[in-house]
């Protein structure tokens, strides 16, 4: 195996550095008139939307300190 030499290395380096800034843009990534497409029920990850909200509320009882979801209340299962 041939060892690099320092421009090589320099360059590699210099590459590097040039694809990471460029990963990082000013716009956006969804546009603003495409966010009505991501928020139809359809793209919803939930089969079962009742069975789901169900089983937050028994994890939200049971483990009251966690929630870190928004919503409030403690873990009594009075909500």
């Amino acid at each position: 195996m041939m060892p690099l030499g320092k421009h090589t290395l320099r360059v590699a380096v210099a590459t590097l550095l040039a694809m990471m800034v460029s990963a990082c843009s000013v716009e956006p990534w969804v546009k603003p008139y495409e966010r009505a497409n991501l928020a139809d029920p359809i793209m919803s990850f939930d089969r079962d939307p009742v069975a789901n909200a169900y089983r937050l509320h028994v994890y939200e009882t049971r483990e009251a300190a966690r929630g870190a979801d928004g919503k409030g209340g403690g873990g009594c299962g009075c909500n």
